[in-house]
């Protein structure tokens, strides 16, 4: 975070202290202005000409830094991809289960890759209908992020949560 005096650029978009739009002004102006008001003036991106600034109460910046830092750790970027393995010589009462587990993952708001081992190409058919099938009535808690994908002795499908 760039905060007075290390603020390098001529000119500045302002922002007061109620959110009010100052307008471009020079950075020893702003500066004054700041000083006027015992408020720092923060620089909020140096990827804009001019950069825009904004006036904020002392300590109040460290704050608000501190905020928006741990929103971004909270952000739906940082789902976890949870992998279901599955095969076709399994009990209608173990696909069950599993379909049930892949239900409450999604309802937690993580991702889950299905992978169904099979063998030989007959098989691969069968994984991928039976895919298509686990996609479909998983449909009202995630949706697919990935076609089905046959691969050698794996069928292979993400489902993302519904937001």
């Amino acid at each position: 975070m760039i905060k007075n005096e290390k603020i390098k650029a001529a000119e500045v978009q302002l922002t007061g202290l109620n959110g009010e739009d100052l307008g471009v002004m020079s950075t020893q102006e702003a500066l004054l202005l700041a000083k006027q008001h015992k408020v720092d003036l923060v620089c909020l991106s140096l990827m804009t000409s001019p950069p825009p600034c904004k006036l904020i109460g002392a300590g109040a910046a460290k704050v608000e830094a501190q905020q928006a830092k741990k929103k971004a750790s909270k952000s739906p970027d940082k789902r976890k991809v949870k992998e279901i393995r599955l095969n076709l010589a399994m009990e209608d009462h173990d696909r069950d289960t599993k379909q049930s587990q892949a239900e409450r993952i999604l309802k937690k708001g993580d991702s889950v890759k299905l992978v169904i081992q099979v063998h030989g190409a007959k098989e691969g058919v069968a994984g991928k209908e039976w895919a298509e099938q686990l996609s479909k009535s998983l449909a009202e808690f995630g949706s697919k992020t990935t076609g089905v994908q046959v691969s050698g002795k794996q069928v292979v499908v993400q489902l993302d949560p519904n937001a």
